[in-house]
C-alpha cells in the first residue's frame, strides 16, 4: 500500500469516529426519545421538527454498519435507540407499511407509503440484525418486504411502483420530493429496493428473495442502465415509457459500485460480469461531473445544455467508493487521483472543520449552501459508508 493510500485509509478511520461522535453527542433526542429532526446550517436545532422515517432508518443502518468496524459498544447502543424508535413509531402495525414521518409528541404525521422508506428501513433493519440478533427487527423487515411485493411490484411490465396511501390504495402524489418527475416507476426508489433486498439477502437466505433480486438486477439493467451515454435513465410510466431528465452524476457513481455489489451477492455470474461493465462504464462517464478542483458537480440537464453548478455532500462521497471501484477493477492509477483529489476537495471545503459533520454543499465561489446538517435528507449514511467501504478496500 502507497503512503498516499495509507494516508487516505488513515484519515477516513478518523473521519468516520468524527460522523459518529456528532450523531451521538448532537442528534438524540432525550426529550422526545429517538433522534432529533433537523440541525440548521448554522448548527441550531430546530425544535419541534418533524422526525422522517428515511433518517432514522439511515442512522439505523450507520450505527448498525459502523459496530462492525468499531466495536464501540456506544453504537451498538445507539442502533438500537434508532431501531426501537422506528418500531414502535413509525412502523404501521395496523397497515404493516411505514409512515413517512412523525411529530414530536410520536404521532403520525404523512401517513403514506413512500417505497423508498420502506426501502431504507428493510436496509437499517437487517444490518440492525446482523449485530444484535434482535428476532423483532429480523420480523419488521421481512413483512416491509413482503408489503413491497404484494403492493408495489408490477407483475404485467416488471419494477416498482412508487408510493402509496396508508391502506395500500393508489396516490396521486408520487414524487420522492419536489424536485422530482410526478412518475410510476424511478431509478431511486428501485436502486434502493435492490439494496435493502440484498442486505437482508444477507441475514435471510431466502430462495424466492433471491429470485426476486435477480429479476430486480435484470430489470434495472434493462431499464434504467443507458448503456450507450453510460449514465442512468430516472424516471418512467407504469409502461416504462422514459420521462427524460436530469443526469445526476451522484446517483450515476453511487448506482455504478453498489449495483455491482448487489449482483455479486446474487451469485449470477452473467450478473456479475455485466455489472462490473457497468461500474466501470458508469464512472468513466461520470469524469464528466468533475470539477478541476477535485469535486462532483450536482446534476446536468442536456435538454437545457445547463449545468446545476452546486457540489453538494453526498455526491463526494459516493464518488469516492465509486472511482476507487473502478480503480479495483480496472488498476487504472486514474481512477485513484479521482479518489484523492476528490478527498482533498471534501477536507477543504465540504467537511465543517469547526462544527463537525459535512455541509450539505457549496456553489461554484465555494460559499456554503444554508440547508440542514441534519435532517429529513441529511444523514450520516452517504459519508459515513463512504469511510466504511474505503477502510475496507485500501488493503494493508
Amino acid at each position: 500500500m502507497s503512503l498516499q493510500s495509507k494516508l487516505l485509509k488513515s484519515e477516513l478511520t478518523a473521519e468516520l469516529d468524527a460522523i459518529l461522535n456528532y450523531w451521538s453527542e448532537r442528534t438524540v433526542d432525550e426529550k422526545n426519545g429517538g433522534f432529533v429532526g433537523q440541525i440548521d446550517f448554522n448548527d441550531h436545532l430546530i425544535a419541534n421538527a418533524e422526525k422522517g422515517s428515511v433518517l432514522n432508518a439511515r442512522i439505523l443502518w450507520t450505527f448498525s454498519a459502523s459496530y462492525k468496524t468499531t466495536k464501540n459498544e456506544n453504537h451498538k447502543k445507539l442502533a438500537k435507540r434508532a431501531f426501537d424508535f422506528l418500531a414502535a413509531y413509525f412502523y404501521d402495525t395496523q397497515f404493516g407499511g411505514l409512515f413517512w414521518s412523525i411529530n414530536e409528541d410520536k404521532t403520525p404525521k404523512d401517513t403514506k407509503n413512500q417505497i423508498y422508506a420502506l426501502a431504507f428501513a428493510i436496509y437499517g433493519l437487517s444490518e440492525y440484525y446482523a449485530i444484535s440478533k434482535e428476532e423483532k427487527a429480523l420480523e419488521i423487515a421481512k413483512n416491509l418486504y413482503q408489503k413491497i411485493q404484494e403492493h408495489s411490484y408490477d407483475p404485467v411490465n416488471k419494477g416498482y411502483f412508487e408510493a402509496f396511501t396508508r391502506d395500500w390504495q393508489p396516490i396521486e402524489d408520487l414524487r420522492l420530493s419536489a424536485k422530482d418527475a410526478n412518475e410510476k416507476k424511478t431509478m431511486n426508489t428501485h436502486l434502493h429496493i435492490i439494496e435493502g433486498y440484498v442486505n437482508l439477502y444477507k441475514v435471510w437466505k431466502d430462495e424466492k428473495l433471491l429470485e426476486v433480486i435477480i429479476e430486480l438486477l435484470e430489470t434495472i439493467e434493462k431499464y434504467f442502465i443507458n448503456t450507450k451515454t453510460g449514465h442512468l435513465r430516472l424516471f418512467f410510466d407504469e409502461n416504462w415509457k422514459e420521462k427524460p431528465d436530469v443526469i445526476s452524476y451522484g446517483h450515476d457513481i453511487e448506482a455504478a459500485w453498489l449495483l455491482q455489489q448487489c449482483a455479486e451477492i446474487s451469485g449470477d455470474e452473467t450478473l456479475i460480469a455485466n455489472y462490473k461493465k457497468h461500474a466501470v462504464q458508469i464512472a468513466e462517464v461520470t469524469k464528466e461531473g468533475l470539477d478541476t478542483d477535485g469535486g462532483l458537480w450536482y446534476e446536468y440537464n442536456p435538454e437545457k445544455d445547463e449545468l446545476i453548478a452546486e457540489k453538494h455532500w453526498w455526491p463526494q462521497a459516493e464518488a469516492l467508493i465509486g472511482f476507487y471501484n473502478a480503480y479495483q477493477l480496472t488498476g487504472k492509477e486514474e481512477y485513484l487521483d479521482i479518489v484523492y483529489r476528490n478527498w482533498k476537495f471534501i477536507k477543504k471545503h465540504i467537511i465543517d472543520q469547526q462544527n463537525g459533520e459535512w455541509v450539505w454543499g457549496v456553489f461554484p465561489d465555494y460559499t456554503v449552501m444554508k440547508k440542514d446538517k441534519a435532517g429529513f435528507w441529511k444523514c450520516p449514511y452517504h459519508n459515513g459508508r463512504a469511510c466504511i467501504e474505503l477502510m475496507q478496500r485500501i488493503q494493508d
